[in-house]
């Protein structure tokens, strides 16, 4: 697997794909983009994020150049930390290790590249799945804040999950 920056024309169309009904829809980005997923307000979206805070788009593919994946990074350089957003992986392959792959790749991309000492990321508590997926990757649980999101009766708590850099922690 690499990550790679999104492509509208080549994986919109898949990613759009991926969230098939409204609490999955929900779980995934917390109503900031409309549902059903569309490509005019997605992008609307992204490029606002991208231009009032410079998050960046990248898409997960496997070893045949198949689009499994897609996030968002945020870069903090104040506090020398990225945050990870609208993580999302094809529902056909999730269970299969490629969440942990992505977000893997993911972090190693922020601490590598962009040379922050962490990587936050928040995730619905509900989504039991995705917290494992994350603790699994490395992420530890920070934090919840109970009743942060409500959807058709239910509401979710957000959990707040980091990932150190190992390497700087092995140099200190």
């Amino acid at each position: 697997m690499r990550i790679r920056p999104y492509e509208p024309d080549r994986d919109f169309t898949k990613i759009s794909h991926w969230v098939n009904d409204e609490r999955t829809h929900a779980l995934w980005c917390a109503g900031r983009f409309p549902y059903p997923l569309e490509s005019d307000s997605f992008h609307a979206v992204l490029s606002d994020m991208r231009r009032n805070s410079g998050d960046k788009p990248f898409t997960a593919v496997d070893e045949n150049g198949r689009a499994v994946g897609f996030f968002c990074c945020w870069i903090d350089r104040e506090n020398s930390n990225a945050m990870l957003k609208f993580v999302v992986v094809d529902s056909s392959a999730r269970g299969r290790g490629y969440g942990r792959e992505m977000i893997t790749l993911a972090a190693r991309y922020a601490f590598d590249a962009e040379k922050v000492d962490t990587v936050t990321l928040n995730v619905f508590s509900v989504n039991e799945p995705a917290r494992k997926c994350y603790s699994s990757a490395g992420f530890k649980e920070i934090s919840v804040t109970d009743n942060a999101f409500s959807f058709g009766g239910e509401s979710w708590g957000r959990c707040f999950m980091r990932m150190e850099n190992k390497l700087k922690e092995d140099i200190l």
